[in-house]
């Protein structure tokens, strides 16, 4: 399912196993890829060169058998990790170029990823995370007041269908 106001740059890459979600006024990015199961919110943009991928794509830990030879998740007997972990993206999130969002990840509402960063566990709403693995490097709003005031806003838009 995918919102209203979705924009793909050239050459982007959409897969899941299962299911995929994007809100409305989403951005995707020159050659940016999700290649696994993910909840968009509304107002994301994901920069050039993004990807969203899963962190058990392949079956790596079959004795005596190649990783490059072991059942990958888009096999239909995929029966290993990974199969229901998902990316959740919440509303007015802004991921930076060349970023990896790895599956099972949960990015909370109105932050920012740095270019470059890999994000491997969950970050906190209305905060700037950077780095490999990213960390939380600031809050997103100098001011408790600012954060209310966007907090405030967003909800009032999003009963508006603005």
């Amino acid at each position: 399912m995918i919102g209203p106001g979705f924009h793909a740059g050239r050459q982007v890459f959409i897969y899941a196993k299962h299911k995929i979600i994007i809100g409305k006024n989403f951005y995707i990015g020159r050659f940016s890829e999700i290649g696994c199961d993910v909840e968009i919110g509304d107002n994301v943009i994901l920069a050039n060169f993004v990807s969203l991928v899963g962190k058990y794509d392949h079956h790596y830990q079959l004795p005596g058998v190649p990783t490059r030879l072991a059942p990958q998740i888009r096999d239909s007997g995929y029966d290993w990790k990974g199969l229901h972990e998902k990316i959740v993206v919440e509303d007015d999130v802004w991921i930076g170029y060349r970023a990896i969002i790895m599956s099972g990840v949960r990015i909370g509402c109105g932050s920012v990823i740095a270019a470059g960063s890999v994000v491997t566990k969950d970050v906190e709403p209305m905060s700037i995370y950077a780095g490999v693995p990213a960390r939380k490097v600031c809050d997103r709003f100098e001011s408790k007041v600012d954060e209310l005031k966007h907090r405030q806003a967003l909800e009032h838009n999003k009963h508006a269908n603005v």
